[in-house]
């Protein structure tokens, strides 16, 4: 009994002494590795204490969950060349394909091709307002393909390579409409594309295989 209460007395003791080295002392105790000093500092302080690594990480963390990202999709063809364009371009934090605008769920590739979804191939792009802007995102779109041609670009045939913007938001809407108009004179053909409003086209992520399918193979065209 006597060892307990003699024990216990060093555990007073010690938490006393610590408290009265104040939280700077505490800290720089902690960081040079005194036996215990971590365990008495979160007590006497109310948490554990935060070396300066351990507060970069956490800045980073903020900043990484702060930053403030926005979402274009377009279907312009085949989708392959699209999502390596755009993920190319400063500010896009990421690109990937998909399927959107048609009426069943979660739809497979053969079946979009081949079943009448009514989905088109999509690439969604995600990208820092920051850095870049949904315009750039709507500069690159008509420069990259031809959107006078209907349900098809180039040798690709069908309505799930049509040309469409799906505008999520009414801002986007707005602007994609504004650029429809400014592109109509640059062409000889009406343009044939699409604007669809909403902020939930039915997208569909593509299948792992087709994600980066360029990148991958280290092309830069899949012929659009």
């Amino acid at each position: 009994m006597k060892a307990v209460f003699a024990t216990f007395a060093v555990i007073l003791g010690g938490l006393a002494a610590w408290t009265l080295l104040g939280p700077g002392a505490q800290g720089a105790a902690a960081e040079a590795g005194g036996p215990g000093m971590g365990a008495w500092g979160a007590m006497s302080s109310g948490g554990p204490i935060m070396t300066d690594s351990a507060r970069a990480a956490d800045d980073s963390d903020a900043e990484t969950d702060a930053m403030k990202t926005e979402v274009a999709m377009f279907g312009l063809g085949c989708f392959w060349k699209p999502e390596l364009v755009f993920s190319k371009l400063e500010g896009v934090v990421d690109a990937e394909v998909g399927y959107a605008g048609g009426h069943t769920e979660n739809p497979t590739y053969k079946e979009v091709c081949y079943e009448r979804t009514g989905h088109a191939e999509v690439v969604r792009i995600t990208f820092d307002p920051e850095k870049t802007s949904y315009a750039t995102m709507l500069a690159k779109f008509w420069e990259i393909h031809d959107p006078t041609q209907v349900n098809r670009q180039g040798p690709d045939i069908g309505d799930q390579y049509r040309s469409v913007i799906f505008a999520l938001t009414p801002e986007q809407a707005e602007a994609a409409k504004s650029s429809k108009q400014a592109q109509a004179p640059k062409h000889s053909r009406p343009i044939a594309t699409q604007i669809v409003e909403g902020e939930d086209p039915n997208y569909t992520k593509a299948e792992d295989y087709h994600q980066d399918y360029l990148a991958k193979r280290g092309q830069e065209s899949c012929g659009i």
